[in-house]
């Protein structure tokens, strides 16, 4: 399975952050990052770094 609901609760609850929603229907297991909450470098990479390790973390394809 690549998603860990344990991972998006606590993205969720990070300020900057929401559900993306598109259509209407909020889609499981994406969320959306307000620019500026990543405009600094070292806050952006923090994000990479942790997307980075989630995706290293899954079984390859």
């Amino acid at each position: 399975m690549a998603y860990d609901e344990g991972l998006a609760e606590r993205i969720r609850e990070r300020l900057g952050t929401r559900i993306f929603d598109m259509t209407g229907r909020p889609m499981r297991g994406w969320v959306v990052v307000a620019g500026s909450t990543v405009a600094e470098d070292e806050v952006l990479g923090e994000w990479i770094d942790e997307g980075h390790a989630f995706a290293a973390s899954l079984p390859p394809k």
